[in-house]
């Protein structure tokens, strides 16, 4: 055999073991016509990873299926770390049920604690699977406890009892308390770790106990709250006021008043009064008054997203299954919403019967059906999405529903009009032209500008 007929036949077995990766996972080989594959440092991974939108690179995510076809771990252990884990948990959710079971195990352990948080609901049920139960409990007594409680809350009941059983008593009771408020409160929402100060300390009090304990304080803050004898906040004082303050100054005289949030709040409720004070963060109160925790502006973005979505879906009658819900569980949920459509579409196809005997002598009008309809349509989907974003900033109310409905209801009237008035010269000159009884003609004009 000649050495490029040799050559040839080398390619297509390399062809067909390339098609034939499913089968062949653990051959130490990589694939170079898979763009990226050479890159090693992880600065070089992660400008490949993410496009300038921040993004992930479809490629990125061919790079990370290849090897998981190949069996080569350390090569998926190299492309995780080079990520941020809020970029990891997006490329879980690219990926699909049977290349996530190949990738999880190399999520370095130290990761998960940042990766976690970020996953979709399903998504993190089958990293959790991964895991034992002491290394659960190890990773959320690691998290912010507001992350922690988020995570907590979705294991199975037993998972957990096992979970709380191997924390400390402390830890325990912690999350006994957060898993007692109610579902989407802020109490939920809160963060226990908070910086707080009595209000006869002074400044250069204040900075030295925040040095000395640290490891008691939240990773992340921006505000020390003054609190008074009966810990009830009275003010609170953003960390870079105290920084450039003097520090005989007291707190009292530098403190701002400050917007209190209680536990029992809806969150929507809580996003509302971030978005209209522009608060970074707020203190969170019991029935008491007594300062329990607080929230942070990161938390209210998440809930900013989730409300925008919900709202969002909810104007086509959906809800979100998931990257990965199955056909029949999609074609479930919106079966109801489709059956509501069908019965008011039965209806309007009833109203029409009646007028069954003038669309029989106007034949015309039976052609203007569609645009009747599909106008209306379009008419009704806008109005809907105004009422719907209103509501959801709290732009309407009892005090402008009246004049929010005659404002929406004048609008359609006049662009029935103005499109009235367009459909009928349309409506005139394409009867003109194919069409001779005059009486139906002027029928159709004088209906259509009605």
């Amino acid at each position: 055999m000649s050495q490029k007929s040799e050559t040839a036949q080398k390619k297509s077995d390399s062809d067909i073991e390339t098609k034939g990766r499913d089968d062949s996972k653990g051959r130490d080989w990589r694939d170079d016509e898979v763009e990226g594959a050479n890159l090693v440092t992880p600065e070089e991974i992660e400008d490949f990873a993410l496009k300038d939108d921040y993004a992930l690179n479809p490629q990125y995510i061919s790079l990370v299926i290849d090897a998981a076809d190949r069996g080569d771990g350390m090569r998926l252990r190299d492309l995780l770390d080079a990520l941020h884990p809020a970029d990891v948990a997006d490329l879980l959710g690219f990926l699909s049920e049977d290349y996530r079971e190949e990738v999880i195990p190399w999520i370095p352990a130290d990761a998960l604690r940042d990766i976690l948080p970020e996953l979709d609901d399903d998504i993190r049920d089958e990293v959790i699977e991964t895991l034992h139960i002491q290394d659960i409990a190890e990773v959320l007594q690691e998290l912010e406890s507001d992350d922690a409680t988020a995570v907590f809350e979705d294991l199975e009941e037993d998972q957990q009892k096992a979970v709380l059983a191997a924390m400390p008593e402390a830890e325990r009771e912690a999350f006994v308390t957060s898993l007692s408020f109610e579902e989407e409160t802020a109490g939920r929402l809160m963060q226990r770790e908070v910086m707080a100060a009595p209000s006869f300390w002074n400044v250069g009090h204040t900075i030295d106990h925040m040095r000395e304990n640290g490891e008691d304080l939240p990773e992340l803050f921006f505000d020390i709250y003054v609190i008074d004898p009966s810990h009830r906040p009275v003010g609170a004082l953003p960390v870079s006021l105290l920084m450039r303050s003097k520090r005989e100054a007291l707190l009292t005289t530098l403190m701002e008043p400050v917007t209190e949030i209680t536990v029992d709040q809806d969150q929507e409720e809580v996003a509302y009064i971030f978005e209209k004070y522009h608060l970074i963060s707020a203190p969170v109160i019991d029935q008491s008054g007594r300062l329990v925790g607080q929230i942070t502006v990161d938390d209210i973005v998440n809930i900013i997203q989730e409300e925008s979505q919900e709202d969002m879906l909810a104007l086509a009658g959906v809800s979100d299954s998931g990257r990965d819900a199955s056909t029949l569980g999609v074609a479930k949920s919106r079966f109801w919403w489709l059956l509501i459509n069908l019965g008011t579409a039965v209806l309007a196809s009833g109203v029409i019967s009646n007028f069954e005997g003038a669309i029989g002598q106007l034949v015309a009008l039976a052609v203007l059906n569609p645009i009747v309809a599909s106008m209306g349509g379009n008419a009704g989907t806008q109005t809907l999405t105004v009422a719907v974003r209103a509501l959801a900033t709290r732009e309407l109310n009892a005090a402008n529903l009246f004049r929010t409905v005659w404002r929406e209801v004048a609008a359609g009237v006049l662009n029935g009009i103005a499109f009235a008035v367009v459909m009928g010269a349309v409506t005139m000159v394409w009867m003109s032209v194919f069409q001779h009884d005059m009486g139906t003609d002027l029928a159709v004009k004088l209906g259509l500008i009605i």
